[in-house]
C-alpha cells in the first residue's frame, strides 16, 4: 500500500491549528506534571498549560536549549517512567556530555510514519530497494532512516558507513533505486567508482536523499549530475526524534516542516518571530513526542520561513536550505562568516573540485583564513600560470561573497580528508594558541 496522508498532509490551516492547540496542551500539560525541570521554567515564567488558549500562546512558554539537555543528563527530561522507553539514542558528546533522547514504543511508530510520509513525498515508493549508507547506532540517521523505509514498503539494505567498494558493488548488484547518505559521502562514492571504471551514472539509483550536514545548491547539481538522480534535501536533529522532521517534495524548493507534529517558529536574536523571508533561528515544539516533549526548542539552526501555497498541494509550510548553524558561524575579524557561504562559493567554479577544508589560525593576533580547495580534472594542465590564475579567482569570488580577504590554497585532488559521515570542513587553530 502506497504511504499518503492527506488528512494531515493538506490540511487547511484552521484544521491544523485546531489540532496543533489541541496536542500542544497534551504536551504542555504531561512536561508540566512530570518534568521538574519544565514545572519550574513554567513557574519562573508564571504561566501554566491552562494558559495556553491558542497556538500562538507557545510564545508564552519558556525555551528550551541544548545545555538544558545536559544539563538534565540523562534521563531529567523524560516525561514517561524509564519502564515506558523503548529506544535511547545520544549524540556523540564532543562538546561536552552526550544529549540523551528516549521514545516510547508510540514515539517510534510515529517516527517512522513521519520518515515514510518524507520519502514519499520525494519519489520513493513500495517496493523500491533503500540502501541506507548512514551510521548504525546511536546517531539517530541508522535506526530512523531505516524504519521508515521498512514502513514505506521498501527493500531496504543497511549498509551503514565505511566499505566504499562494497557500498558500490552492493547499489550495482542489488538494484538499489533510493540512496541515503551525507552529500559529501556520496560524492566520495562518486569519485570511489570512477576510479573504479564504473561511471556512476550507470547506477541503479535513481533517488538520492541526503542529509545531517549542509549543503549548497551546487553541490546537488553536481550529486545529481554524477549519478543521474535526483537528490532531495532532508532535515531532523535528535532532540526531536531524528530525521523526517521536514523534507523536499519533488518541487525541490524548501524543506516541509511537517506541522501536524511540530509547532515551527523562525525567531531573531530577541526571540521575536521574524517576518516572512527574514532570517532567524528555528525553534520547535513537539506534538506528538510521549517520551521527551521538547518545548520551544532553540534548534541553532539558521533559516527563512518561504511564503505561499506549494505547487505540491501539501500544506505544511516551508523553510529554506539552512544558511548555517548558529553555533557553526565563525566570526574572523568582527565578519560573520557560515561555512556554507564558501561552499556555495567554491561549487559555482568549474575550476575546482568537491572537496574543500577551512584553515584558521592567529597570527601576529589577527584572523588569517586559508581556504584549501582540491583543482578539478578539467582545470589542471599542469601551467604555472593556470594556477595563478584559477587561484586569483577563487580568492576574488570570496572576496566579493565574504567581504573578506582569504589565503586560497589549491590543492592535488584527492589529496584532502574524505569521511564517510558528517564532514569536517573546518579547523579552528584559534583557541589553540
Amino acid at each position: 500500500m502506497e504511504y499518503w496522508q492527506p488528512r494531515f498532509e493538506t490540511m487547511k490551516r484552521k484544521q491544523l491549528e485546531e489540532l496543533q492547540l489541541k496536542r500542544l496542551k497534551k504536551s504542555a500539560n504531561s512536561v508540566y506534571k512530570n518534568v521538574p525541570f519544565y514545572k519550574k521554567k513554567f513557574d519562573e515564567a508564571g504561566v501554566r498549560p491552562s494558559d495556553i488558549k491558542s497556538v500562538d500562546d507557545v510564545r508564552k512558554l519558556p525555551f528550551t536549549k541544548k545545555t538544558d539537555l545536559r544539563d538534565n543528563y540523562p534521563f531529567g527530561l523524560f516525561a514517561v517512567p524509564r519502564s515506558k522507553i523503548n529506544r535511547l539514542h545520544a549524540s556523540s558528546g564532543t562538546s561536552g556530555k552526550s544529549t540523551v533522547v528516549g521514545y516510547t514504543k508510540n514515539d517510534l511508530k510515529v517516527w517512522a510514519e513521519l520518515m515514510a510520509r518524507c520519502f514519499y513525498m520525494a519519489g520513493v515508493r513500495p517496493g523500491d530497494v533503500f540502501q541506507n549508507a548512514a551510521n548504525y547506532g546511536l546517531f539517530t540517521g541508522g535506526l530512523g532512516i531505516h524504519a521508515g523505509a521498512e514502513r514505506l514498503g521498501c527493500a531496504v539494505v543497511p549498509s551503514g558507513t565505511g566499505s566504499t567498494q562494497k557500498q558500490i558493488e552492493m547499489i550495482r548488484d542489488f538494484g538499489v533505486t533510493a540512496f541515503h547518505a551525507t552529500p559529501s559521502y556520496a560524492l566520495y562514492i562518486a569519485e570511489t567508482a570512477k576510479k573504479l571504471g564504473i561511471e556512476p551514472g550507470s547506477l541503479p539509483i535513481k533517488i538520492g536523499l541526503f542529509g545531517a550536514e549542509p549543503w549548497s545548491v551546487n553541490t546537488r547539481k553536481e550529486l545529481e549530475k554524477s549519478f543521474g538522480i535526483k537528490a532531495y534535501d532532508s532535515y531532523g536533529l535528535s532532540e526531536m526524534m531524528g530525521p523526517g522532521v521536514g523534507f523536499e517534495c519533488k518541487e525541490q524548493d524548501g524543506l516541509h516542516i511537517w506541522e501536524d507534529a511540530f509547532i515551527l517558529e523562525v525567531l531573531d536574536k530577541r526571540g521575536e518571530p521574524c517576518d516572512p523571508e527574514e532570517k532567524g533561528e528555528l525553534t520547535l515544539t513537539t506534538l506528538c513526542k510521549e517520551a521527551m516533549p521538547l518545548i520551544r526548542y532553540r534548534t541553532g539552526d539558521i533559516t527563512k520561513l518561504m511564503d505561499g501555497e506549494c505547487e505540491c498541494g501539501r500544506t505544511a509550510r516551508k523553510i529554506t536550505k539552512f544558511f548555517g548553524r548558529a553555533d557553526d558561524m565563525l566570526i574572523i575579524r568582527g565578519l560573520n562568516v557560515f561555512p556554507s557561504q564558501i561552499e556555495h562559493v567554491l561549487m559555482d567554479m568549474p575550476e575546482v573540485g568537491e572537496y574543500f577544508q577551512v584553515v584558521l589560525e592567529r597570527v601576529n593576533h589577527m584572523d588569517e583564513m586559508t581556504v584549501k580547495v582540491e583543482m578539478s580534472d578539467r582545470a589542471f594542465s599542469g601551467e604555472l600560470g593556470d594556477l595563478k590564475k584559477v587561484t586569483g579567482t577563487v580568492t576574488k569570488k570570496l572576496k566579493e561573497q565574504l567581504n573578506l580577504r582569504t589565503n586560497v590554497m589549491l590543492v592535488e585532488k584527492g589529496s584532502l580528508p574524505r569521511f564517510e559521515g558528517k564532514s569536517k570542513k573546518v579547523i579552528d587553530m584559534r583557541t589553540s594558541i
